[in-house]
């Protein structure tokens, strides 16, 4: 479970990315989880859009993938997901305390 300080760090991190999957018209299907964990082998903080086609709401879809992948949700903003999940072997983001 992440701290509102350790939401507010990966907050900021995220800022800066692009998102990196794009839910459509098929909703949280199969292929969008696995392509949201091809994209955790290469980063911890992922940023993903919901476009308008979605038949899920960007909560249920946030909770749906985060449940998933066993990631965790930092923040849904209007359309957008931001999620978070350590890699267990190399931690490349350091969260504060």
């Amino acid at each position: 479970m992440l701290t509102s300080k350790q939401r507010s760090f990966l907050m900021s991190l995220a800022a800066n990315l692009v998102p990196v999957v794009q839910i459509g018209k098929a909703g949280v299907s199969p292929e969008t989880v696995d392509s949201v964990l091809e994209a955790y082998h290469t980063r911890e903080l992922l940023k993903i859009n919901v476009l308008k086609t979605s038949p899920d709401e960007p909560i249920l879809a946030a909770d749906k993938i985060a449940k998933r992948t066993h990631s965790q949700i930092v923040k849904v903003i209007g359309r957008k997901i931001i999620l978070y999940k350590q890699d267990p072997q190399e931690p490349k983001i350091i969260l504060p305390r």
